[in-house]
């Protein structure tokens, strides 16, 4: 991250099926609906974005008709630690909820 010139965007997606799912991806631009995460370190620009789907998908690939999810209190769903990794020429990471970091 000490090379890259910009704090390196991250968004946080959760994704709400007939299974959750967690994926942290590296956009461009952060989507219109993500939220804002506080961080600690200045290199880092972190979103939270749950979505959810019109139908059930199981699996980790991509799907094409992903909505915003609407979370009336999104304090307790906002991950609380994020590990990131630079492999293979790209960003891969994941993020962990307090019960997982037991």
């Amino acid at each position: 991250m000490a090379m890259h010139p910009t704090p390196l965007l991250v968004e946080l997606e959760l994704l709400f099926s007939c299974l959750i799912r967690k994926r942290v991806r590296f956009p461009t631009a952060p989507h219109a609906d993500a939220i804002p995460v506080s961080g600690t370190d200045p290199r880092l620009t972190l979103y939270f974005h749950p979505v959810c789907t019109k139908v059930c998908a199981i699996g980790d690939a991509d799907v094409s008709d992903l909505l915003t999810f609407p979370i009336r209190r999104v304090t307790p769903f906002i991950p609380r630690a994020v590990t990131l990794d630079y492999r293979k020429d790209a960003w891969v990471g994941d993020f962990y909820y307090p019960q997982e970091l037991r």
